[in-house]
């Protein structure tokens, strides 16, 4: 599994609406993708900044987003970051998150 990771510098005052953004249109966007399993979006506390780790069963299926998708997403984000997000793709390694989620269950 790979994991793409936007660092994003946020404009002030934008974090709800990232969070907004996020939830209307970004996240259908990423759910239409080949590939796509989840992402998570965090905030610093501070509000200056946000992370979005989307999550993908292959290198190839996140290259696919980055060419197809991608920059339909940096359109919804352009009243929300300063700047363009720093883009960098991982592959995991491991992961506790199907613990999470059946405790959670």
């Amino acid at each position: 599994m790979y994991t793409r990771r936007l660092v994003m510098n946020l404009r002030p005052d934008s974090a709800s609406e990232l969070a907004r953004v996020t939830e209307n249109e970004i996240i259908p966007l990423l759910r239409k993708q080949k590939g796509f399993r989840d992402v998570v979006t965090s905030i610093a506390a501070e509000r200056s900044q946000a992370i979005s780790d989307s999550y993908w069963e292959t290198k190839e299926d996140a290259e696919a987003h980055h060419r197809t998708g991608h920059q339909e997403s940096l359109k919804s984000l352009i009243n929300v970051v300063v700047g363009l997000p720093r883009v960098e793709t991982f592959e995991i390694s491991n992961s506790t998150f199907h613990e999470i989620a059946a405790k959670a269950a």
